[in-house]
């Protein structure tokens, strides 16, 4: 093993310890009882302790969003350079942002079973845009999965995941852009910097945001290793 390896790998091992260390901590903070629960929220109901799936259900959301951002970028840069490292990072972010996008659906159903005794409000822009953006990039997969000559399927899912991303800007601003068309709680918070709501808040977005760069770094060495067995199979024309 070289020094550069050695070296990447010694990061990856921090990287893995801090984002376990930190989903511990997260965790902690949200059931413990350190973090509060002093949201009044407009058409809320329920048992007011559900108001904990906000330190999970937005980290978790935000995340996904950086997951297609890097989907995105990495389209742009292999359509610049033709490099198929650009192509396997692409579809690593893809992957792990479906999974993350699909835990913000389910998240999010549970969180409104609470608020509005109902699992989906049907005319909800912000659940309807959340669900479009997890079938653009669960389409982005199937695509993958149809091509099967390496370099087209490469530059259309490039092509796909950067026309695809017009999904994720629109499902952020979905309840500012369409305010009347969502019942999604405004929340009406009065708290000082870094206090505990806040501070909890943080260190569970940065928990998921370490998860998230985890799973796309481990994906990122899986897909390098299968590329290396299709390539020593296709030089054997096996």
């Amino acid at each position: 093993m070289t020094n550069t390896e050695t070296r990447k790998d010694m990061s990856k091992k921090i990287l893995y310890a801090m984002t376990a260390v930190l989903m511990l901590i997260s965790v902690y903070m949200v059931f413990s009882g350190y973090s509060p629960i002093p949201v009044s929220t407009k058409e809320a109901t329920g048992d007011p302790n559900n108001f904990k799936i906000f330190y999970f259900h937005v980290p978790i959301a935000i995340t996904a969003y950086v997951a297609f951002a890097i989907v995105f970028a990495s389209g742009v840069m292999y359509l610049r350079s033709k490099q198929q490292k650009w192509d396997i990072i692409a579809l690593s972010a893809a992957e792990v942002g479906v999974i993350f996008a699909f835990l913000t659906l389910v998240s999010g159903s549970i969180w409104a079973r609470s608020a509005w005794g109902d699992y989906w409000v049907v005319w909800d822009v912000r659940l309807n845009t959340s669900l479009v953006l997890f079938l653009i990039y669960l389409s982005y997969l199937m695509v993958r999965q149809a091509v099967e000559e390496p370099e087209k399927r490469a530059r259309l899912s490039a092509v796909f995941g950067i026309v695809g991303f017009i999904g994720v800007p629109l499902s952020f601003m979905s309840i500012r852009l369409w305010n009347k068309a969502t019942i999604h709680p405004v929340a009406e918070l009065n708290y000082t910097t870094m206090s505990p709501l806040i501070l909890t808040f943080f260190v569970n977005f940065a928990a998921y945001l370490l998860l998230v760069i985890s799973l796309i770094v481990f994906k990122i060495e899986n897909e390098q290793v299968k590329e290396k067995v299709n390539e020593l199979k296709r030089q054997k024309n096996l």
